[in-house]
């Protein structure tokens, strides 16, 4: 059975032996750059060798090092393509590795001016803090810089999903107020397109959930302005439920307030941003009854 783990350090011993050859006054008469060419080709090997062995920070270490001598070489596309390879090592035994990775990576597509593909890995460092390192703030960063370059580039509809998260996590770390911008930004921009129409009807009761966690008379006014951008919107269950819970606030009503939720539940499950949300909305409802 062979060894994939010895096959990449032998490779990983030739490709070192290959660059002390391609060095000094004699390596740059005599072939330097195919020797350099070769140990990229034997640290590329060595690496998948060891990804084969499972071993991981061999591994990303192996691609790293094959994308160093791709720079020294101004090859950057190439180098840009070896970093991500290493970072989806590292991410399964060191996420910070794996952005720093990541991070290099958009550098190098920076300069080249390929944002889209810089936004691409700006997407992926966001969810490496949003699953992995559980850093929500650097996931909304990394989001909304995607959402920018995307915007940049004129891919609206790649922004608008970046967006969309940025309002997602803005919204449960209480920036209601921002998360209701961007929900209203992109169902205005969904209403100008036939194709996305209906899915305006969703980020209007995401904005408008989030004008009810700040004030229901916020809300209410919110409430009328998407009505007359969007007049389907009057007759859809979510307009009605939000008007519904605009008038048990006013009433104090928490019991109804409940039913009105449970009753849309019922036929609508609510995912757990709504129910979070929700939840918020309930017990402000409940914390001004306890006053007074």
């Amino acid at each position: 059975m062979v060894d994939h783990g010895q096959k990449g350090a032998d490779f990983l011993e030739e490709a070192q032996k290959k660059l002390k050859g391609s060095t000094g006054f004699l390596g740059s008469i005599f072939g330097g750059g195919s020797k350099v060419d070769e140990a990229i080709d034997l640290y590329v090997r060595a690496a998948n060798s060891f990804k084969i062995a499972k071993k991981w920070n061999e591994a990303g270490n192996a691609f790293c090092e094959a994308a160093q001598l791709h720079l020294k070489q101004a090859n950057k596309h190439d180098a840009g393509t070896l970093y991500v390879d290493a970072s989806n090592c590292f991410k399964k035994v060191d996420p910070n590795l794996a952005v720093r990775c990541l991070e290099r990576t958009i550098e190098l597509y920076q300069d080249m001016g390929r944002f889209t593909t810089a936004a691409k890995h700006h997407i992926s460092i966001a969810e490496i803090y949003e699953s992995d390192l559980v850093d929500f703030e650097k996931t909304v960063l990394h989001y909304q810089t995607a959402a920018d370059y995307y915007s940049g580039e004129e891919s609206k509809a790649s922004a608008n999903r970046c967006l969309l998260k940025v309002a997602q996590y803005s919204a449960l770390n209480g920036n209601f107020a921002k998360s209701a911008e961007i929900y209203e930004k992109v169902a205005h921009s969904c209403i100008e397109s036939p194709l996305l129409k209906y899915s305006a009807k969703e980020h209007f009761f995401r904005a408008a959930l989030c004008h009810l966690c700040i004030d229901f008379i916020d809300c209410s006014n919110a409430l009328k302005n998407y009505e007359e951008a969007f007049p389907r919107f009057t007759d859809s269950r979510e307009c009605k439920l939000i008007t519904t819970l605009i008038s048990k606030i006013e009433e104090r009503d928490l019991d109804g307030f409940t039913a009105a939720v449970q009753d849309y539940d019922s036929i609508s499950p609510l995912d757990s941003w709504f129910s979070n949300l929700l939840l918020r909305i309930k017990q402000s409802i409940d914390g001004d009854d306890d006053m007074k």
